[in-house]
């Protein structure tokens, strides 16, 4: 099917905005002309694309569906573009990075550093969003690489995976307010408890919910954010007791302890990941190079 480029540009503007208007304007052509453009693919494609109302624009099943392929294709052209126009980086680009803003403050920083004094040309971008939402990012083609807490249940197999570091999870707790730094609890008794914890968009909320249902109990945090440094800041004036990452407590103040629990707390990783459907930019190469790799 012969179908102008063009065509597909304005479909993924006004499917990324739901706006004709917003897509005229980052398109600078006339709202009519987006307009037209859009009628023309249907008419090509033979079937709606969008659901038109005078409030808002819906995309139909069918545009949905060509997002999901167009969005990808887009964001490669523009980071092909970008390596190629970016004459001040010897070839190499932007280094565009996912991660939570977790794995970013206590896990990354050094190593951004280290690149950044490798090559002080190379811009560097990073987009903070949870490791579940990572992986989106990375199959949509809108970062180079992520580094990810795992096991990530929206993580592809045939995605590559380095892995960088091991950590356990831990409960945290002021003893002010819960003496139980002598006690060993079970999950069971932590029912009883209010428990803080990261919100249901997490990998590490994915975790817990799936350990206290391998023991058939039902977990309902008292309290769900998206930051841990939140969590511990609320178990420090007692809340509640925190789940967290360990290698967040780094600093954190002696007026808290790590519970001792019944049940033993499985190993996670932090990984780095890029597509294997995308081609890897030399920024990414040198990045990867400076992470280390533990045993799987």
């Amino acid at each position: 099917m012969d179908i102008n480029f063009e065509l597909y540009k304005v479909f993924y503007n006004v499917a990324a905005s739901l706006s004709f208007s917003e897509a005229s304007k980052k398109l600078f052509i006339s709202q009519s002309a987006v307009s037209q453009s859009i009628k023309t693919l249907e008419r090509k494609l033979n079937q709606p694309l969008f659901i038109r109302s005078t409030k808002k624009v819906q995309l139909t099943p069918a545009g949905t569906l060509l997002l999901k392929h167009i969005e990808p294709a887009v964001n490669l052209i523009q980071r092909g573009e970008n390596q190629l126009l970016d004459t001040n980086t010897l070839g190499f680009g932007q280094l565009h990075i996912g991660a939570s803003d977790t794995i970013c403050r206590y896990f990354l920083v050094p190593y951004l550093k280290q690149f950044h004094t490798l090559f002080p040309n190379v811009p560097i971008k990073v987009t903070n969003a949870t490791s579940l939402n990572c992986v989106d990012l990375l199959s949509q083609g809108k970062v180079d690489l992520i580094v990810t807490n795992y096991p990530n249940s929206r993580m592809n197999s045939a995605f590559i995976q380095k892995k960088i570091a091991a950590f356990h999870d831990v409960f945290i707790a002021n003893p002010a307010y819960f003496d139980l730094k002598t006690q060993e609890i079970s999950f069971a008794e932590l029912t009883q408890y209010p428990i803080l914890m990261l919100d249901k968009k997490s990998t590490t909320s994915e975790f817990l919910h799936y350990l206290f249902l391998q023991q058939h109990l039902e977990l309902v945090p008292q309290v769900e954010l998206s930051s841990n440094d939140l969590l511990i800041d609320l178990a420090r004036i007692g809340l509640g007791i925190a789940f967290i990452p360990d290698y967040c407590l780094t600093g954190t103040s002696s007026s808290l302890y790590i519970l001792k629990t019944t049940e033993q707390m499985p190993e996670r990783q932090i990984i780095a990941t890029i597509n294997p459907n995308l081609p890897v930019s030399p920024s990414t190469s040198e990045f990867l190079k400076l992470l280390p790799e533990i045993e799987a």
